[in-house]
């Protein structure tokens, strides 16, 4: 872990220049400036957007306001998704910075439509069929975000499912309290060091084990109806070689790769330059220690 302290710190510390423009059917009292921000990739939108929420409630009545959800061209981002791995799904391709857009979830008074727009039965379904658009939470597409504390339970549960696939949940049950809460803190406050203190225990193996059980991982796809692939999959083959990124992929997804593209040093070069950021997106719980989303045991097959 030593010697990659200064390429963890490059990825720790990666940006995303990023404009929040309020959505143009919210109510507003007077026109919204747009906000920007650098996000940090390893973090998620619900908790490093404070200052948006804010800036645009100023613009709002308070009445107006509730849950904060975000989406990029019409596409819902889910808070519980790192914010790197959203960048890399739906915008990688894009000029920055990146265009989000920044929506309440109201509640939305009719009545004051209907009574003007009666005589007209098709204006007045039109309208009514845009405000609901605009007021409704996207349920089928996001998780309901209502504090901190969900996003903090989300992270930890993300942390104990990769140590259950590395140390038998071990390192995560021999930590205390205060532990978890360090490793929280750190990635809360954007703290490189408070969170590698602990997170370090976290990538650690006994000298005889070679390695970790299983690597965590999740690859997830852009293009599919199907949103990630994971599976049980361990470092070492049974032949004692150690397995590289390249013998993972042509194990899980072997159709998205061709021969060539594995016949390289170490397998993954040419993968990671024409493939890895086009189409899916890899998520290795292992690297860090947590990953993007949570899932049951009965997931990994």
């Amino acid at each position: 872990m030593t010697d990659d302290k200064d390429v963890l710190r490059d990825v720790w510390f990666g940006r995303i220049p990023t404009c929040f423009t309020l959505y143009q059917d919210e109510i507003t009292e007077r026109e919204a400036d747009p906000y920007y921000l650098l996000l940090p990739r390893v973090s998620y939108l619900t908790l490093v957007t404070d200052k948006v929420k804010k800036h645009f409630q100023k613009v709002m009545k308070q009445e107006e306001v509730s849950e904060i959800w975000f989406e990029y061209e019409g596409t819902p981002l889910k808070w519980h998704y790192p914010i790197g791995l959203l960048f890399d799904l739906h915008a990688s391709n894009t000029a920055l910075p990146w265009s989000i857009t920044v929506h309440f979830k109201k509640v939305v008074e009719l009545l004051f439509f209907l009574k003007h727009f009666h005589c007209n039965l098709f204006l007045v379904s039109r309208v009514r069929e845009r405000l609901l658009r605009s007021a409704n939470f996207p349920e089928k597409d996001l998780l309901h975000c209502h504090s901190k504390d969900v996003i903090e339970a989300h992270f930890m549960a993300c942390i104990k499912e990769a140590d259950a696939l590395k140390h038998k949940s071990q390192v995560i049950n021999e930590m205390q309290k205060k532990d978890h809460k360090q490793l929280w803190m750190g990635l809360q406050n954007d703290k490189f060091e408070q969170f590698w203190a602990i997170n370090r225990k976290l990538m650690e193996y006994p000298p005889e084990d070679n390695g970790f059980r299983y690597i965590p991982f999740r690859i997830y796809q852009a293009t599919t109806e199907r949103p990630f692939i994971q599976k049980l999959f361990r470092p070492i083959a049974s032949g004692g070689q150690l397995h590289t990124l390249g013998d993972l992929l042509k194990d899980v997804c072997p159709s998205a790769i061709t021969p060539e593209e594995l016949n390289v040093s170490n397998g993954v070069s040419d993968f990671i330059n024409s493939w890895l950021f086009s189409v899916p997106y890899i998520t290795w719980m292992a690297s860090r220690g947590w990953r993007a989303e949570d899932s049951s045991d009965d997931s990994w097959n």
